[in-house]
Order: structure tokens, then sequence, then C-alpha cells
């Protein structure tokens, strides 16, 4: 499998951690469900803070429109989905994701475009 672009039409807001409200909000799954697959999916490991609080980082708002568009749009199985997600992090090394790079590209030649003026 390719790396699908599940996340299309989707904003991540250019934050480093998100609450799992948060999270829930952008991504358009419940908190439950969220907590659901963590235990599901070993690559879905958002950090843990005080009082057992979890925040999610944007390459885990990105895993989790993996798993969503595998489950939902593509009909897999959780188990299906689990070997589908385990097997491309398999094949590939951790290479930044396409959508944040751009992102962060964009963000700044915004930045340059300012300090030029």
């Amino acid at each position: 499998m390719e790396n699908p672009s599940p996340n299309q039409g989707i904003n991540i807001p250019n934050k480093r951690y998100f609450t799992i409200g948060e999270a829930s909000k952008i991504c358009d799954i419940k908190a439950h469900v969220l907590r659901y697959w963590e235990q599901e999916f070993k690559e879905l490991d958002p950090i843990k803070r005080k009082g057992n609080r979890r925040y999610y980082q944007q390459k885990d708002l990105i895993l989790v429109l993996q798993i969503k568009d595998l489950l939902q749009n593509q009909g897999f199985t959780v188990d299906g989905a689990v070997n589908m997600i385990s097997s491309v992090n398999e094949k590939t090394t951790e290479k930044p994701h396409s959508h944040l790079v751009k992102q962060l590209k964009s963000d700044l030649e915004n930045v340059l475009s300012i300090l030029k003026k």
C-alpha cells in the first residue's frame, strides 16, 4: 500500500501537541474510539503526561486519518488495518510526511515574506 492521503481536505493546525478533544474534533473520531485504537495499533502512541493526559502530535493525527480511511472507506477490519499499518511501517523508514513538509515550507515562506517587508 502506498502512503495514502486520507487527510486530503483536512487541515491539521500547525501545533506541536493536541489534546484528545482537539484530535477527536480534527479527525472527526470520538475520543473513546481514539483510546480504543491506541490499544489496537501499537504505532498510535500519544505522549502521556500528568494525570495520564494524552497529547497527540501531527504524525499521530495523520496515522489516525490513515486508520480511519482503512476502516471506514476501504472496508478493512480492525485486524486487517493493524496488519496493513504494521506492514507499511516495516517497509518504510521514518521519512517526513509530505503533508508536514509542504505545511512547513508554506509557513517558512510566509515568515520570509514578512521579514522582507
